[in-house]
């Protein structure tokens, strides 16, 4: 492509959005992540190393820049004007993917924690109640398989230890069925129907679930 590229717009703009990693470093960013370790969490296939060579090839190519947290704890990832415009071929992309490529769930392709971690940033916070509340997350025959969400003030942090925090929302689960959930595959009332997934604690976090439980974007 070096040289054709140098009169054709579509092979230059290839060059840069068809670089390993790059969509998927896009679509995390353009999903609210901005530190290194929010990065890993949405692509936990990547290496650290790799990651750091990505980010800094990215910055290199003026798709995205590092400024120091407003904190001044650490970095922080933005994306540029020219990273930015990009989204409408992220979006682009996944709907594509969505409709011709994700109509079945291998059940080897499973991840229990990249399935909370997108589910995290899909919460609906106005259909929560008022004040901090607990959902812990069980996926019996998974490692990691138990998961802790505090939501508090529109905020939904994850864990995979045990905060300490009373639980208000247990939600027992078959991982390939609430994948499938979130895909807009199957509706959570059918998946409540069968059992195979089982929500118990506070009856108003027990009726609000199906409120404040987001799903795929691209379900639509």
């Amino acid at each position: 492509m070096e040289g054709y590229g140098q009169f054709c717009p579509v092979a230059m703009g290839a060059e840069v959005f068809a670089n390993r990693w790059t969509p998927l470093i896009l679509r995390e960013l353009m999903a609210g992540s901005r530190r290194f370790s929010e990065l890993q969490r949405g692509l936990p296939r990547i290496s650290r190393n790799l990651l750091t060579q990505r980010l800094a090839w990215m910055e290199r190519a003026g798709l995205i820049e590092r400024r120091r947290r407003p904190d001044g704890h650490g970095g922080q990832y933005l994306l540029t004007e020219a990273g930015e415009q990009l989204r409408p071929v992220v979006v682009a992309l996944g709907t594509w993917g969505y409709r011709w490529a994700a109509t079945k769930v291998e059940t080897g392709n499973l991840d229990a924690g990249l399935l909370m971690w997108f589910i995290r940033r899909r919460v609906k916070p106005d259909h929560l109640p008022a004040g901090r509340v607990v959902a812990c997350f069980e996926f019996p025959g998974h490692q990691p398989g138990v998961f802790w969400m505090i939501l508090d003030r529109g905020a939904a942090e994850l864990c995979q230890s045990d905060p300490g925090y009373e639980v208000d929302l247990w939600v027992t689960a078959d991982l390939a069925a609430f994948t499938h959930v979130f895909l807009g595959h199957l509706r959570l009332d059918d998946a409540l129907r069968s059992g195979a997934i089982h929500l118990a604690g506070r009856r108003d976090m027990r009726q609000g679930f199906r409120n404040w439980l987001g799903i795929s974007p691209f379900a639509a």
